[in-house]
């Protein structure tokens, strides 16, 4: 990144999981940006270090992870390694996600895939933020983002992925209810449809069967008529790590361009 940016997250020590593609690396570089520190982390080592690479590049302080997110061995691996590279996390963004249900209807779902999707989805937020808020106590507050979906209040997902970003909400509701008084906020991202290299799989897929794609879709569904970009959901993200959104805690931010005000528009899962 070539831009001159004011330091929001001066010498603050950020977590980022998925930071490997899309909205997570994002997040990294533009946190960097912002002065964190930042540690990487993805369940493909060779993303993470392609991201930590590019941070390295532009002047910025990293470090890469590979873990996975739904088994506690590597969260607490994540939460030591970021001790002994940075000092205590201030910034935890619980991006990591994955949607293994391939756009299947409930009753076609095999359970292993609908396991796995909560597993990352919301058993790994809760892992992440059970071992890394410890450190934010003991730091003096901090600031906990969470990448749920416009999933979690509509019906434009399938069934386990909808009801792992519902949960995900839900739980980002009880965190920051309760960790309030240690001056650590949590509020959840919500998009809408992103162009990721998910997202383009998943067009790729849809096209296949017949479907319109995403980019179709927004022009029928959305009030921006267009998708959404990495860099414009990392900037909400940015928003909610940072001091600028001091008093808010315990929301769902839906980023989808106007998605939800068609109701009445007929919306196929994404």
């Amino acid at each position: 990144m070539t831009e001159t940016f004011d330091k929001k997250l001066c010498d603050r020590v950020a977590i980022v999981t998925g930071a490997g593609a899309g909205i997570g690396e994002a997040a990294a570089l533009l946190f960097s940006a912002h002065g964190a520190k930042i540690v990487a982390v993805d369940w493909l080592g060779e993303r993470a270090d392609a991201t930590v690479k590019e941070i390295h590049q532009a002047g910025g302080a990293a470090i890469a992870v590979k873990a996975d997110v739904s088994l506690q061995a590597d969260v607490r691996r994540i939460v030591a390694t970021t001790l002994s590279a940075f000092g205590k996390p201030t910034i935890l963004f619980n991006n990591a996600g994955i949607n293994q249900e391939q756009r299947r209807p409930l009753t076609h779902i095999p359970e292993e895939d609908f396991d796995k999707t909560v597993a990352v989805n919301l058993k790994g937020p809760f892992l992440m933020m059970k071992y890394v808020v410890p450190h934010m106590i003991e730091a003096g507050g901090g600031t906990i983002v969470n990448t749920a979906s416009l999933a979690a209040f509509d019906h434009v997902s399938t069934a386990g992925y909808s009801a792992s970003k519902a949960g995900l909400v839900a739980m980002t509701r009880v965190a920051a209810a309760e960790l309030g008084i240690h001056k650590i906020r949590v509020n959840a991202l919500c998009p809408g449809a992103i162009e990721t290299p998910l997202a383009a799989s998943q067009r790729e897929g849809m096209k296949a069967r017949g479907l319109p794609g995403a980019d179709e879709l927004m022009l029928k569904v959305s009030a921006l008529k267009r998708m959404g970009t990495s860099l414009e959901m990392a900037k909400v993200a940015l928003f909610l790590a940072s001091e600028d959104s001091s008093y808010t805690t315990g929301q769902p931010f839906i980023a989808d361009g106007g998605w939800n005000l068609y109701a009445g528009v007929e919306k196929r899962p994404l």
